[in-house]
């Protein structure tokens, strides 16, 4: 068996990438801050594959959290995969730079790029054992100029270099940080509540994209999920 820890997994992308892994048969690790949704999302999956599913409520950005993630996952074995999902928008919706709270920034930062660090020094051990893998999903907010995506953009932005100079001083594991394109989401909902979804992918449409990354060993770098789908 094969072991991940998925953050933000309750629902969205996180959820989706839990499913495509537990047809697989892997042991998953899962978080959310919504004790109910997450163990309703965890009792699906363990009908969904043969694998264990350990559903870890909690907040990403509390340490001691973080390390009951990487200890539900050493139960299990190790680590193989870490996906740093979980995402905090700043403000809900955007707004311009001009009105975001720097508190909200601040929420921003700690949740997406602070929190993904501390569990990656958290799970570093693990990953060495095994020759891992972080997959840590970013936007194409990280890379463009969108009007009321700065705060958010600048968080992703940020957590891309934090990926890049680890792929550079851990060349023992494999770093993808990976646009999901524009997806179906509450996340995204929250963010721009007056914009129509229904022209966007549902997450399970991009999800078999990390599939590709893990079934080709993919080296470290940036990856477009729409892009890795085509590819296919």
């Amino acid at each position: 068996m094969t072991v991940a820890i998925i953050t933000g997994a309750s629902r969205g992308l996180g959820r989706a990438v839990a499913g495509v892994l537990a047809r697989r048969g892997w042991d998953l690790v899962l978080d959310g801050r919504s004790e109910g949704v997450l163990k309703t999302a965890a009792a699906e999956l363990e009908r969904e594959g043969p694998g264990r599913v350990a559903a870890v409520p909690g907040d990403v950005t509390d340490a001691a959290h973080r390390t009951a993630l990487v200890a539900a996952a050493r139960a299990f074995g190790g680590v193989d995969l870490l996906v740093n999902n979980a995402s905090a928008l700043g403000a809900e919706p955007l707004v311009a730079l001009a009105e975001l709270p720097v508190d909200g920034l601040r929420a921003a930062l700690e949740t997406n790029v602070v929190a993904p660090l501390g569990l990656v020094r958290e799970a570093l051990p693990l990953l060495r054992a095994s020759g891992g893998a972080v997959l840590n999903i970013s936007s194409d907010a990280a890379v463009e100029a969108y009007g009321t995506w700065g705060g958010y953009g600048a968080s992703k932005a940020a957590l891309e270099q934090l990926s890049a100079v680890l792929a550079v001083e851990e060349p023992g594991l494999r770093v993808w940080w990976v646009d999901p394109g524009d997806l179906r989401t509450d996340l995204y909902t929250a963010a721009v509540p007056d914009d129509d979804p229904s022209d966007r992918l549902l997450p399970a449409d991009v999800a078999p994209a990390f599939l590709r990354l893990l079934d080709e060993e993919a080296p470290s770098g940036r990856y477009s999920a729409p892009a890795l789908l085509e590819a296919r």
